[in-house]
């Protein structure tokens, strides 16, 4: 076989870097994150950089150790830009009669069925536990919308209508 199609060393990692995630921001956003959304954000970075690091640097397998703590780097890297270009939003006085963002809101379809959801910073978005970006489709239907109030939203599925039945901010 010619040495062409043979690898020089086993010890080489042929996977290419995985480019650094962007935040899914629109051009000239805000990064806008919740107070405690932006306090997880910390907590994780300084478990990363204290404790996930150290424990992978000093990994025996040497190849894997490495690509490890090259993705662990990017997410360090994507977490110190975020925390640095975040606009920290508090939550508004109350009466809570308005989606802002922050806002959980609760709505009703036209079934009866209710709905929650949580307005939060593109880093905090979690579908598991209905945390939508503020730059999410619905998000953007919910927005300084008033409480009582009925809106019409495009989903994938189709367009409903949508009653705010509630709306409360976390403290």
């Amino acid at each position: 076989m010619s040495k062409a199609f043979t690898r020089e060393s086993d010890d080489t990692d042929d996977s290419p870097l995985l480019a650094r995630q962007p935040v899914a921001l629109p051009p000239g956003a805000k990064n806008y994150l919740t107070a405690d959304g932006a306090e997880r954000l910390r907590e994780e970075l300084a478990r990363l950089t204290n404790v996930e690091r150290p424990k992978l640097a000093s990994s025996a397998d040497v190849i894997e150790g490495r690509r490890q703590l090259q993705l662990l780097n990017q997410r360090i890297g994507h977490l110190e830009q975020s925390l640095r270009t975040a606009t920290i939003v508090p939550p508004p006085q109350q009466p809570w009669d308005q989606v802002r963002f922050g806002a959980t809101v609760t709505v009703r379809e036209q079934d009866g069925e209710q709905s929650t959801y949580r307005i939060v910073g593109v880093d905090e978005a979690d579908p598991d536990r209905d945390w939508v970006s503020w730059c999410s489709p619905i998000a953007r239907a919910l927005l300084n919308v008033r409480l009582g109030a009925r809106i019409r939203f495009r989903a994938p599925a189709g367009e409903q209508e949508l009653e705010i039945v509630e709306i409360h901010y976390a403290s």
